[in-house]
């Protein structure tokens, strides 16, 4: 009532001004007829249409109906089945009271629309909680992934944890098994080679059983470690460790027929993990290595290329047109952004 009251004010000013009626009510947004209705002798009226009186529908289930169908849903054989599995198991008894549609509308009126069942009601996961590293051993990554053998359906599996700051990898292992005790003993490894013991640790990880192990989350909780977890497959929120483990996969001396035994495939891990720490320039960290990052030599190392592209633009300014090549420090990086596309450029 009072935005048709204003909606006539502005008309009648409108007018007043020295606009025509029908301008006024096109600018309005409101027809000519419908103005009409609304304002009458001077008066603006109300909306007649709550007040109504509508004839009931020929089709409109009666209230004995109603009390049939909630005393039917509440009955023992019939309380733990919603309605998509209550009306067809009904029908196949000869029994016919409503649709689904009327069984939903009919509990839903009657505060009954539950979840029926003893088993857990579905829930929304909310996005993980964002964690940002403004340095090393802040906040680290790890998960699992095979490593497949030549033997048909014989796997090995490479635990590794990484730094996300500087993409450091800071431990792996190799075993012929998932286990949460082998996870909870190459974490403190971790830990005791970083020396990152009383220091604020976030590490996160995928919901796996290794991750989720009553004695991995004992062991980071002696440790003082933060726990964090990804939601159910979705790898956007652990793309730290999927991107290594791709650039892992990716390599030209990844073995596509498979490890031949154990000690094989912890020897060619091992050969990844020293080139990917001291030889591999990552492009998420500006072209330094990761181990360089890791030990705060990477703004050196960026200022000495920015002096010698700028020497060499000084030499032979004709070569560049525009600016020089972007020689500054990543900065602190953070896990689960709220941009999800920020995510995405950051772990690649």
């Amino acid at each position: 009532m009072l935005e048709r009251i204003a909606t006539v004010a502005l008309i009648h000013q409108a007018i007043n001004n020295g606009a025509c009626l029908s301008r006024a009510c096109e600018e309005a947004e409101l027809s000519l007829r419908t103005y009409r209705r609304w304002y009458r002798a001077g008066l603006v009226g109300m909306d007649q249409r709550p007040l109504a009186s509508r004839p009931v529908p020929a089709n409109k289930i009666s209230e004995q109906e109603t009390q049939v169908i909630l005393a039917v849903s509440n009955e023992p054989q019939y309380a733990s089945l919603p309605p998509s599995q209550l009306v067809p198991t009904l029908l196949d008894e000869g029994i016919y009271l409503a649709s689904e549609a009327s069984f939903y509308r009919i509990l839903k009126a009657h505060n009954q629309l539950h979840h029926r069942g003893r088993s857990k009601a579905p829930t929304k996961t909310g996005k993980p909680t964002s964690h940002t590293a403004s340095g090393p051993n802040q906040l680290w990554s790890w998960d699992i992934t095979y490593l497949a053998s030549r033997v048909k359906g014989q796997f090995y599996y490479l635990y590794l944890f990484e730094d996300i700051y500087s993409r450091k990898i800071v431990g792996y292992e190799v075993h012929d098994r998932e286990c949460g005790e082998l996870a909870a003993e190459l974490v403190q490894r971790c830990m005791l080679r970083e020396q990152s013991f009383n220091k604020p640790l976030v590490l996160h990880s995928d919901n796996g059983a290794p991750m989720k192990a009553l004695t991995m989350k004992a062991k980071l909780e002696e440790l003082g470690v933060l726990s964090s977890y990804s939601r159910p497959r979705v790898s956007n929120d652990n793309p730290y460790s999927e991107a290594l483990f791709r650039t892992l996969k990716y390599r030209p001396e990844w073995p596509s027929s498979g490890f031949a035994g154990l000690t094989e495939a912890r020897d060619w891990v091992e050969n990844f993990v020293v080139w990917y720490n001291e030889k591999h320039k990552h492009s998420k960290i500006n072209f330094v290595t990761p181990a360089q990052r890791h030990a705060g030599q990477d703004r050196g190392i960026l200022l000495n290329r920015k002096e010698v592209i700028t020497a060499a633009k000084k030499a032979k300014p004709y070569r560049w047109s525009g600016d020089i090549r972007n020689c500054e420090p990543v900065g602190s990086v953070t896990l689960n952004p709220d941009d999800i596309q920020s995510e995405s450029d950051q772990a690649a």
